[in-house]
């Protein structure tokens, strides 16, 4: 026997099958050889395992202790460490999409990443207990992320790359509590502690489909004694793992009838029938019996045609409702003559595409024993085996804010795994925005955004840590949940609309004003504070008080004072007023009414006939007249808002206030709903 490299490690890993359990020992030589040093095969004596699944815990503890220490006799040490693997029967898969929008384009970090997988498994799990309506607690062991999506597209890796949108496929896998806990404690019984557990596919592909032709759309079909496991890799990832319950017992329960022999016997007829022409064995009833292979073949055909067909369609289901391109079948149970040949022609593949693999696919391992087996049958033994060093994967115990919990641990395990074990909720993990509040600005809608709250505080074991802190056996978590922030507030005086203010002109200065505001149809204060769906109306005119206190003792070009001041133009529109004094030209009368001066200019007024909403308006008094004007002929109160918004249209076009009027003009003044 070769001797172990000294910072190598033995690894022992048992395959718990339906028909046997199967013991290899081994180490790896460099990261791409391992070497197998023992190999050991023991049967149950009774079935104590049907479909994968532990039916008698203590007769399966007593058989894995006895494959443990043959192995031990054969390398002269004491094993206490062990990798197993779960049946594909109890594995339940599912696939999602996941988005996740970022307020704004940004970088992303590995925390987003992380947040997008808890974000997916989170979904995983609602969908799967939707889907499942089972009393069985199912817990996530794993997931594999099929594709990744930046703003929609493709792309490898979303670390450091700007988005606006990250998203994923995503494929989680499921295994019952009841399960796991029934392997464990077979282990435990037998002396042994777990050191990693795998899954039967992913064992099986890690040997069969080495990574480089992952990139290949091929079938893995394990085929054992209770079921047939399958595993479909595409574009470089493992996409999807299926299943069903039929494999080399339904064969061999098959003989049974037939030839009318207990099941072991029946196992034996079946195997012998590979490798001899003619089979002799005795009945139930003692007589003896021979059987040829042919015949054997002959009585198998229905039930390997149903199985092939039933294989084969659920590779379809699992790629997409179409074949794949190529089928490695492993395991004892597709050893039977004709099984590849008719999977094959399910498949409409020619039948070099689809056969069994051994031998062909253990090119990096390295057997101590010339004699060792190296067919299909032990694929999978290996491969959990070598997923020791690929995953490491095992469960283990943590406190989660004071409750024991059990976790699947593959090597990368952190506080957000946890947190979505425990169901604690998404929402309390991250900031929260305070309420956000909504309303409306001259009929254009708004949402001003509440403050982030402070993120969920978290320790590990007493210190500080994050999301992605790793976990491991024994640690305390302590998740503290994440807070709201202050609710969205927002005044009158804080909006742009308002800001911006009105421009006037007197004597060639100009005067800034404050615009008109109104909520509801209401005045309001600017710094009035906004409710929820409110309506703010901010005008594009002055109110007549506001006109009146800057004017002071200002007076208009018109022989008589204005009866309001409503509506001045905006935009740098000129006013024409001048000054009171009694200096004034001497072009000029001056008249007193009530000690109060009016100053009126000399240039003759002006009379003219224009359409007001299709009725005549006489404008008289005035030299020349301006769009404004005509609100001092016409019954129309802009302090009053009977709308969203002023409709002005001057001979059918968008009027300006300061749009010069002549005679017979068509004028549209209406409130817009």
């Amino acid at each position: 026997m070769k001797s172990k490299p000294e910072n190598e490690q033995y690894v022992f890993g048992l395959d718990i099958g339906t028909r046997s359990v199967v013991g290899t020992v081994g180490y790896r030589i460099n990261a791409d050889k391992f070497a197998v040093c023992t190999q050991y095969v023991k049967e149950h004596e009774t079935r104590a395992m049907l479909d994968g699944q532990i039916h008698d815990i203590g007769r399966v503890a007593n058989t894995i202790k006895e494959v443990k220490e043959a192995c031990e006799k054969n390398l002269g040490i004491e094993l206490n460490r062990v990798c197993i693997a779960a049946a594909g029967r109890v594995l339940r898969t599912l696939d999602t999409h996941i988005d996740m929008i970022f307020e704004d384009e940004r970088e992303t970090k590995s925390e987003d990443i992380a947040n997008l997988m808890s974000l997916g498994i989170e979904k995983a799990y609602r969908e799967f207990n939707e889907k499942e309506h089972s009393d069985i607690k199912f817990y996530c062991v794993g997931y594999s992320v099929i594709k990744y999506y930046l703003n929609g597209n493709p792309i490898s890796n979303l670390l450091g790359h700007k988005a606006r949108q990250i998203s994923a496929d995503i494929i989680a896998t499921f295994l019952p509590d009841d399960v796991v806990d029934g392997l464990y404690r077979s282990v435990e019984l037998a002396g042994l502690e777990v050191a990693n557990l795998t899954l039967e596919p992913i064992a099986a592909i890690s040997v069969a489909i080495p990574e480089k032709y992952r990139m290949l759309n091929i079938a893995l079909v394990d085929v054992g004694a209770g079921t047939s496991d399958i595993s479909i890799t595409r574009d470089g990832s493992i996409v999807a793992y299926g299943m069903i319950p039929m494999a080399g017992d339904a064969l061999t329960d098959v003989i049974a009838q037939h030839c009318l022999v207990d099941f072991d016997m029946a196992e034996k007829i079946k195997r012998d029938s590979d490798t001899e022409e003619k089979i002799d064995y005795v009945d139930i009833m003692g007589i003896p019996q021979i059987i040829s292979k042919d015949e054997v073949l002959e009585i198998l055909k229905d039930t390997i045609d149903e199985e092939a067909s039933k294989v084969a369609a659920e590779i379809k289901r699992l790629n997409g409702d179409k074949p794949v391109s190529a089928v490695f079948v492993v395991g004892g149970g597709g050893i039977i003559t004709g099984y590849t040949e008719r999977l094959s022609k399910e498949l409409g593949l020619v039948k070099e595409r689809v056969a069994l693999r051994g031998r062909e696919v253990m090119g990096r391992i390295e057997f101590e024993d010339p004699n060792a087996d190296k067919s299909s049958l032990m694929v999978t033994p290996i491969g959990i085996c070598l997923n020791y060093y690929e995953h490491n994967n095992n469960l283990i115990y943590v406190s989660f804010n004071g409750k024991r919990m059990k976790m699947y641990d593959n090597g990368h395990v952190s506080v957000v795994d946890v947190a979505m074990q425990a169901e604690f909720p998404h929402d309390g993990l991250f900031p929260k925005r305070g309420k956000a509040l909504t309303y409306s600005v001259n009929g254009k809608s708004k949402i001003a955004k509440g403050e982030l709250g402070e993120a969920a505080e978290i320790t590990v074991n007493g210190k500080p840590a994050d999301l992605t802190e790793p976990v491991k056996m024994n640690d305390k978590i302590v998740i503290k949940e994440s807070t709201a922030g202050v609710r969205a507030r927002i005044r009158v005086e804080n909006l742009n609309e308002f800001k911006e203010g009105l421009s006037l002109k007197v004597n060639g200065k100009t005067v800034e004003l404050t615009r008109p505001v109104f909520c509801n149809g209401k005045p309001v204060n600017p710094d009035y504070e906004i409710k929820e769906d409110d309506r703010i109306e901010i005008h594009d005119a002055c109110t007549e008080e506001q006109l009146k206190d800057i004017l002071g003792d200002y007076s208009y070009e018109s022989d008589e004072e204005p009866d309001s001041y409503d509506d001045l133009p905006e935009d740098d529109g000129e006013y024409a007023v001048r000054q009171s004094s009694e200096e004034s030209s001497e072009t000029e009368d001056e008249s007193k009414d009530d000690n109060k001066k009016t100053h009126v200019s000399n240039k003759p007024g002006l009379t003219m006939t224009i359409f007001v909403n299709d009725e005549p308006v006489v404008l008289s008094g005035k030299p020349d007249y301006v769009f404004v004007d005509v609100f001092d002929f016409i019954d129309f109160d802009l302090s009053k808002p009977q709308g969203k918004a002023v409709i002005t249209l001057h001979n059918g076009k968008p009027a300006q206030y300061v749009d010069p009027l002549k005679e017979g003009d068509k004028l549209t003044i209406s409130w817009k709903d």
